[in-house]
């Protein structure tokens, strides 16, 4: 059984996207990127609403071009301004209900269980796993750090449903 599954790092200026293939027991990388939120040049004064709808747009459109069997999202961390956390709990609301939309099943997975997954420690460093995912995923170069985040929700996605399947 072929098993697509599509990885998202949600953010609400940009919005990492990872779709990993499982076949046969082999991982295959078959894209990643980002959406971006934000004016040439930096700027985020696009209004939330607008940027929450580029979100749920882009989402839909990557279940259209890889059609993805499961999808797969890292959960909101506590940040010290609950601002920026619920800006992101919104982000994650759009790319979810895209998602349900398409009728693919939800998991959701903590920043440190997906860390602990691709790198080994629930404490890694952005830059350890970029090189993780390059490694695992036989990449030319290393992706850019968001679409590395979202490639390691993918890989945590099925390592987790991996060792469920054999217990």
């Amino acid at each position: 059984m072929t098993r697509i599954v599509l990885g998202i790092d949600p953010g609400s200026r940009i919005t990492g996207y990872g779709v990993v293939q499982l076949h046969a027991g082999k991982l295959t990388y078959l894209g990643s990127g980002c959406i971006k939120l934000a004016r040439a040049g930096g700027s985020t004064d696009i209004p939330l609403s607008s940027r929450l709808k580029m979100i749920h747009d882009g989402i839909q459109e990557l279940v259209q071009q890889f059609g993805p069997t499961e999808f797969a999202i890292e959960q909101v961390f506590l940040s010290r301004n609950p601002d920026s956390a619920l800006k992101l709990g919104q982000a994650r609301g759009a790319a979810i209900v895209a998602a349900a939309i398409a009728e693919l099943p939800v998991h959701e997975y903590a920043a440190r269980a997906i860390k602990q997954a691709v790198v080994g420690t629930g404490g890694a460093a952005k830059e350890q796993v970029q090189h993780m995912v390059k490694h695992i995923l036989k990449l030319p170069r290393v992706p850019q750090a968001d679409a590395a985040d979202a490639l390691a929700v993918a890989i945590c996605h099925l390592n987790t449903n991996l060792l469920l399947s054999k217990r």
